[in-house]
């Protein structure tokens, strides 16, 4: 099934401003929907597309970019091969997984010089990153991030065209919803559990089954850890990945290193870490040790909270030992009894939701007294003022945490958040929010 997305809007920008000057590059997690996406705006936008996928490739095709001296021969060749036209300035040919074909992704630079098509690769961050040692990275690059399927492209796949528009009204009416705010809160906790990845929720479209859907989830998470291996053979991308629930269930403060990883610390993985953040199979939250304007000036490499990109892989990934029968999460999240224990997902899903808004994810702890500290879960900048974000799996509305940092940094602060699984409120200078807003602050 091929869904509606975001990105497709920035792409149609892009090909109408740029007007052939860069091939665009889309990089995303592995099974994000990139190749659909690519595809399905080729077909769209223009009058012929050629798709060469160069993880599934004919031997002449390949052989083709040994040599592009003569564009001429090479566009005639390609076209023989692929028996599809190519017309000026209306075709577009596309470069699916790119990364598996360094001397394509170095011969961009010189393709969109001659002008005579467009070009669109797709392709890992990761590894777009690893095979490049003998090649001249094009600089004749748009760079777009597709993201697993937000909440309001969650309802566009259901057939819902009309619910996020109007909770975007309720936001800028700051208004409550009343009575529907329960549905509101179902439709969270439904994509909470089948999350952003196309197959999964094509899953969950086509049998209405959260069995299915669990075991697709697993099939993607399986995929991921064998990446995993592949990079680092050691194994520690891999545990690193699977105690994501774990760590945050510890409510530690940071990603504790050490209890995954003996004789291990945060340095000396932070290769590791890093190849991890370029697969965006996850995000990191870096404490800012000055929490102002600048964030990433003050961040603390070494510090951070880790979470998975998609929040229906960390559902799945918090009960991986455990067969579907045994989940009881996807009983308590749909019925709304989910344990405060399990809170953490509410942690991971606005996490996710910040990301796709555009956030960069940092954080900041200071001691509330000898033996505890106070942590404020998320800080995002506005303008010139923080805006801090305190989450909550329940409907209470303490916030000692909140005004405790707002009270430290008053002259600082703009917009403060309470994200909670209640109504929208407000509460003194603190705007408390229902979890399902998050994506609109």
């Amino acid at each position: 099934m091929i869904f509606k997305r975001k990105l497709y809007n920035k792409m149609l920008l892009w090909k109408q401003q740029r007007n052939g000057e860069t091939a665009l590059l889309i990089k995303g997690a592995r099974r994000v929907g990139k190749s659909t996406l690519v595809e399905d705006f080729a077909r769209n936008e223009y009058k012929t597309y050629i798709l060469i996928d160069f993880a599934n490739i004919s031997q002449k095709i390949n052989a083709l970019f040994n040599d592009i001296s003569d564009l001429d021969f090479f566009f005639m060749r390609l076209q023989i091969e692929t028996g599809i036209t190519l017309y000026q300035r209306e075709s577009v040919i596309i470069f699916d997984e790119v990364q598996l074909k360094p001397a394509a992704r170095q011969a961009i630079k010189y393709l969109v010089k001659d002008g005579r098509y467009d070009y669109i690769e797709t392709g890992s961050l990761l590894t777009l990153k690893k095979n490049v040692q003998n090649i001249v990275i094009p600089s004749e690059e748009t760079r777009l991030t597709l993201y697993p399927m937000d909440f309001e492209e969650f309802y566009w796949a259901t057939g819902n065209q009309t619910t996020h528009t109007i909770l975007q009204k309720f936001w800028e009416m700051k208004r409550p919803l009343e009575t529907s705010h329960r549905k509101l809160m179902r439709d969270i906790r439904l994509y909470m559990l089948v999350g952003g990845m196309p197959q999964a929720v094509d899953t969950y479209l086509k049998t209405n089954n959260l069995q299915m859907v669990d075991e697709k989830k697993r099939e993607i998470i399986e995929l991921y850890k064998d990446d995993f291996n592949k990079i680092d053979s050691t194994g520690r991308a891999s545990q690193l990945f699977a105690s994501i629930p774990g760590q945050l269930t510890g409510n530690a403060g940071r990603y504790q290193v050490s209890s995954v990883l003996k004789n291990q610390d945060a340095q000396r993985v932070a290769s590791v870490v890093a190849d991890m953040a370029d697969s965006m199979t996850i995000s990191l939250a870096y404490h800012v040790n000055d929490p102002n304007v600048g964030m990433p000036m003050t961040k603390n490499l070494y510090r951070y909270k880790m979470f998975t990109a998609d929040t229906g892989l960390f559902v799945t990934l918090a009960f991986h030992d455990k067969a579907f029968t045994e989940n009881v999460i996807y009983s308590k999240l749909l019925s709304d009894k989910l344990d405060t224990n399990l809170g953490y997902i509410y942690e991971n899903l606005v996490a996710q939701m910040l990301v796709s808004a555009g956030y960069e994810l940092f954080y900041h702890t200071f001691p509330a007294d000898s033996n505890h500290n106070y942590e404020i879960d998320f800080l995002i900048s506005k303008g010139n003022k923080l805006s801090p974000i305190e989450v909550k799996s329940s409907g209470y509305k303490t916030h000692k945490s909140l005004d405790a940092f707002c009270e430290k940094y008053s002259s600082r602060i703009g917009e403060r958040y309470l994200i909670y699984s209640k109504d929208f409120a407000k509460d003194g200078a603190t705007t408390c929010l229902p979890v399902y807003m998050t994506g609109l602050v």
